[in-house]
């Protein structure tokens, strides 16, 4: 009979396996290599806070670290704002609203690539799609490159990511919103609520839980987008768009530098692990799980 208490173990080991081969292994790895000058094709040499050192002492880093930054506080609310009001609209019984909510979610499942490609196209400043419709109706006859110039190219970037994962994020917020009983609703219509009052003191409260969810996801999403950026821009002009993500991917497989991206990439995981205990330990504080 002992071997039944072993039997769960067994099961676990290929999770087990996969989480130590695949995750923490490669963590563990990092971090060590982060306090190393290794470019593949030689030998790592331990040089302690050396990359660090170097990377706060680096106006190109602190750009992109401010770009970094920038991203997450414009996405987060821009992509949740976006996601709540399309999940208002399609959270209705009307015929054809499941063709409107797969029309919202189609560009989640889109392919980065083609994404990239069209968006570049659309936003060219002499033959896009844009500068056809305004030059025609509007007399413009130039409009700014909006992914060549440094003043727009992080803003576009943005929009397009907000673009592409507003259905995402719709749909979490559609289950939330359909998790709220009507009775709420009816109730506050009896006592001559405004649609605007039961937004605000029934949705809003009620759909809490959700929000915070979606908050950490979209914060995580934030931190992390990379695709785009190397199919529009290749987070350029002169590092107006580029990011942490992209930016390790440039030192670790284009300059080989893996050391120093790994020291970047730790100091991703710390921002992402601070934001993130940061809304857990300040949840309870907005987060209604009553009903």
């Amino acid at each position: 009979m002992q071997y039944r208490k072993f039997t769960p173990w067994l099961f676990l080991i290929p999770t087990l396996l996969g989480l130590i081969l695949f995750r923490l292994g490669p963590m563990l790895a990092a971090g060590l290599a982060s306090f190393t000058r290794w470019s593949v094709f030689s030998p790592p040499e331990w040089i302690g806070l050396g990359n660090y050192i170097e990377l706060f002492n680096s106006d190109v880093f602190l750009l992109i670290l401010r770009n970094t930054i920038i991203f997450s506080l414009l996405f987060v609310p821009g992509v949740m704002a976006v996601a709540l009001l399309l999940a208002v609209l399609v959270n209705n019984r009307l015929k054809g609203m499941t063709f409107f909510r797969g029309l919202f979610y189609l560009p989640v499942i889109t392919s980065v690539v083609s994404i990239g490609v069209i968006w570049s196209w659309i936003l060219s400043p002499r033959f896009g799609l844009l500068y056809q419709l305004v030059s025609k109706f509007f007399n413009v006859v130039r409009l700014p490159s909006f992914l060549g110039d440094a003043r727009y190219a992080l803003l576009t970037l943005i929009v397009v990511y907000i673009w592409k994962m507003a259905g995402y994020f719709m749909i979490l917020f559609l289950a939330g919103l359909q998790n709220i009983p009507e009775i709420y609703y009816e109730a506050a219509t009896i006592d001559g609520a405004s649609i605007w009052q039961k937004f605000r003191h029934i949705t809003l409260p009620l759909l809490s839980p959700t929000t915070f969810f979606i908050l950490i996801m979209s914060l995580i999403t934030s931190l992390k987008t990379f695709e785009l950026t190397y199919i529009m821009t290749q987070g350029g002009p002169n590092y107006a768009s580029s990011t942490l993500i992209f930016s390790i991917y440039v030192n670790a497989f284009k300059h080989f530098r893996m050391g120093y991206a790994s020291a970047m990439s730790y100091i991703l995981f710390i921002m992402v692990g601070v934001v993130t205990y940061l809304n857990f330990k300040f949840k309870d504080r907005w987060v209604n799980y009553s009903e």
